[in-house]
């Protein structure tokens, strides 16, 4: 257990999820354009979760450039319904644009995690939950907006499981951990299988 782990991210979620499963970790954020990865891919037509793969590992290798002996997580979501891939809502009018769309539909998070060592690609997983988010009124919409402020700018799909957003919610089908952005029951396998922690 030799192998330190470096979170490159700047989500406060991810590291508590990280925290609360007692690893040690330093984390680090990526400096990367992930707009300018994801186009390209959009414009091929890559699924969401490829999407969502894609950006983990480049996260993870933008990291591992200046950490080459530790073990690199990168992770990523991307949220879908049918074809369209969303993407966090510019301002209000946006995240009720978003919640409009979203109202009476089943839509998916996926949750994209990879390990890199040095310049290898040490492991890659995605995982999937699908929300069914009940049928919503204009009026409860904006109420809800204006209730929750400028959280709605910090998630993609402008609302939070863990606080109000829940309102929003009929049925839920999927793991907690990758609704919040880390597949981490896949992620402990796979890190006591390299012996990074305690099996």
């Amino acid at each position: 257990m030799s192998a330190s782990l470096i979170l490159a991210s700047s989500s406060p979620f991810r590291r508590m999820l990280m925290t609360n499963a007692g690893l040690a970790f330093d984390w680090k954020p990526a400096t990367i354009d992930e707009r300018a990865i994801e186009a390209p891919l959009e414009e091929k037509g890559a699924s969401p979760q490829e999407v969502a793969l894609v950006l983990a590992e480049a996260k993870a290798r933008n990291v591992a450039q200046s950490c080459p002996d530790a073990i690199v997580i990168g992770s990523d979501q991307t949220m879908s319904l049918g074809d369209r891939v969303y993407h966090k809502p510019r301002d209000g009018a946006d995240a009720r644009n978003h919640l409009l769309s979203l109202s009476g539909q089943t839509h998916q998070l996926n949750s994209a995690v990879a390990l890199v060592q040095g310049s290898t690609l040490v492991w890659t997983h995605v995982s999937s939950a699908r929300l069914t988010m009940r049928t919503l009124s204009v009026d409860f919409i904006d109420r809800h907006l204006e209730r929750v402020g400028e959280k709605a700018l910090s998630s993609v799909g402008a609302y939070q499981l863990e606080g109000e957003g829940i309102q929003l919610f009929e049925k839920i089908e999927g793991d907690y951990f990758t609704i919040l952005g880390l597949p981490m029951l896949s992620l402990l396998e796979k890190l006591r299988e390299l012996r990074v922690i305690d099996a």
